[in-house]
């Protein structure tokens, strides 16, 4: 059997204040809140902009010992480069800090922009860059330019790294596109995106990456229980055979911790109590 960890993309939402977070609760305590109540966060912001090793180090130091995170690989790397000549703009990802996590440190997510289509070489190309160990990626990270200061580049252990994509064109919808994934051992996101996006569900890894932007509106909509449920069942038949990661980014309406919590209870055994009840 597999371990299900399941989660919130990100966790500084001022909307959660008051609601999910406790009135009067201080911002820099809002993780340590949420990881007593979740298995697993995604770091957005490492999507946005180099992250520091400091802010790693923090991250980990504020959760359980049996805490994971997920990161979002750089838009700069996925947007603005689009894929191409990606070794020196990932020894800068890797230096930034995220080593610093140590056991703590899940799966890298790459998230594609919708205008990028399926490129087989590209990809291949790409997904060949990627480490596969802490290890590894320390020795990329040694390779950073003066962009990244300080720079985190030793690793305490060598550990695996896994690496997930999220694709969001439809020319993705093509056989060849999950055997590359299988070849190089990297996940297919399963991305719910209110039928937005297209929903792939194949197998690629040792492991299943999720993320549910919202059951009919991308980012804002609740799950109800029934849906909840559905994907209840998925996760379980997926957790027989991989581990499983499930991150809730339907955020708007502070709906994702409520329904991370919700799922969690259902997958999850024994299920842990919580210390706070959304409102």
């Amino acid at each position: 059997m597999g371990r299900i960890r399941v989660g919130t993309s990100g966790w500084v939402y001022p909307p959660w204040r008051g609601v999910f977070y406790p009135p009067g609760l201080a911002q820099k305590r809002e993780l340590e809140h949420l990881s007593r109540q979740v298995t697993s966060v995604e770091i957005n912001g490492s999507f946005y902009s180099l992250q520091r090793p400091s802010s790693y180090r923090k991250w980990a130091a504020q959760t359980p010992d049996d805490f994971v995170f997920s990161l979002k690989g750089g838009r700069f790397i996925t947007h603005l480069k689009r894929l191409r000549d990606s070794a020196d703009t990932l020894a800068n990802f890797f230096a930034s800090g995220v080593l610093a996590l140590g056991p703590k440190l899940g799966p890298v997510l790459w998230q594609l922009p919708p205008t990028l289509r399926f490129d087989p070489a590209l990809l291949d190309e790409f997904l060949g860059e990627l480490p596969r160990t802490t290890t590894a990626a320390a020795e990329l990270a040694a390779r950073h330019d003066e962009r990244v200061d300080p720079a985190w580049t030793t690793t305490d252990l060598d550990r695996p790294v896994r690496h997930a994509l999220e694709v969001r064109h439809p020319s993705f919808v093509d056989p060849r596109f999950p055997e590359l994934l299988r070849a190089h051992g990297v996940a297919v996101v399963v991305a719910d995106s209110a039928g937005r996006f297209p929903l792939v569900e194949d197998v690629t890894a040792d492991f299943v990456y999720v993320r549910l932007h919202g059951a009919d509106e991308l980012y804002v909509s609740g799950y109800t229980d029934e849906g909840l449920d559905r994907w209840a069942a998925k996760v379980r038949a997926w957790s027989a055979a991989a581990d499983v990661f499930v991150y809730f980014d339907n955020d708007a309406k502070v709906m994702a911790p409520r329904d991370a919590i919700a799922l969690l209870a259902r997958v999850e055994q024994p299920p842990r109590r919580v210390a706070h009840t959304i409102r």
